[in-house]
């Protein structure tokens, strides 16, 4: 009777110690589990951010784009007017110091607009691998062509002005 309370005993107590580590258990991988979901949130939410970024910056491309074509129809246009005004003397002078103008600010407006397009499409390569660049390096160079591309439009509404007197 000794021997099976002391059995019963044992049994009981390795019993009990196997459940305190199984709750133990439990509680780390619950543990865990909160932290890898916590981080996978974070990564979608980055994830997310990203995506945005890159769609922005594509949005500015084509926007950037289209300022680049309407520029260069516009000065061809104008070009050809200016070049059908007539053939006297003081005409033909006003006129190749209008073209003079108008190439010099077409050229900063075309320079501008490649250097936004080429900065634009850099940056739409980084943000497709966002994961491999610094969060603060992609900000600081998106700022960077920001500021070409509000460079390159200044440029562009400035020839545009030239081409309108």
């Amino acid at each position: 009777m000794v021997l099976l309370s002391l059995t019963l005993l044992v049994v009981v107590a390795v019993s009990s110690l196997l459940v305190v580590r199984m709750i133990r258990t439990t509680h780390a991988w619950e543990s865990t589990a909160a932290q890898w979901e916590t981080l996978a949130r974070q990564h979608g939410e980055d994830l997310a951010a990203t995506r945005i970024d890159l769609d922005t910056a594509s949005a500015e491309l084509a926007s950037t784009r289209e300022q680049l074509s309407t520029a260069q129809a516009r000065i061809t246009e104008l070009a050809d007017e200016k070049a059908q005004l007539g053939d006297a003397t003081e005409s033909q002078r006003q006129l190749a110091d209008y073209q003079a103008r108008v190439s010099a600010a077409a050229g900063t407006v075309a320079t501008a607009l490649t250097s936004c397009v080429d900065g634009q499409q850099r940056l739409i390569g980084y943000l497709k691998d966002a994961a491999s660049y610094d969060p603060g390096d992609l900000s600081r160079f998106e700022s960077d062509v920001d500021e070409v591309c509000d460079a390159a439009t200044a440029a562009n509404t400035a020839l545009q002005q030239e081409l309108d007197r």
